[in-house]
C-alpha cells in the first residue's frame, strides 16, 4: 500500500458525467443546468452529459436535480470527447 496522495485527473476541464433522468426533459432545462448537452433517449430516459470540474459542482448538479424533483437512474463518469461540451 503506497503512503502517497491520490492523484487528481490531469485534465484542468474535470471530469466528464452523464446523468440519467427518468422521462423526457424538455430543452429549456439546458439553461437551469448551466448549458450541458441534453439527449432524449428512445427509452423514455434524458441523457445530460457536462464536465464538471470537481466534486462539489457534480453535488451541486445532483442537488439541483433532487430539489426540482427529477427522478435520478445512474450517474456514470466518461471519457471527455468531442460530443461532450
Amino acid at each position: 500500500m503506497s503512503s502517497e496522495p491520490a492523484q487528481a485527473p490531469a485534465s484542468d476541464q474535470g471530469v466528464a458525467y452523464q446523468i440519467r433522468l427518468k422521462g423526457h426533459l424538455s430543452a429549456q432545462w439546458a439553461v437551469r443546468f448551466g448549458g450541458l448537452s441534453i439527449a432524449l433517449e428512445d427509452n423514455g430516459d434524458t441523457l445530460l452529459t457536462s464536465p464538471v470540474i470537481d466534486q462539489a459542482a457534480l453535488h451541486g448538479l445532483l442537488r439541483t436535480i433532487r430539489d426540482l424533483g427529477l427522478p435520478l437512474v445512474s450517474v456514470n463518469p466518461v471519457e471527455p470527447g468531442p460530443s461532450v461540451k
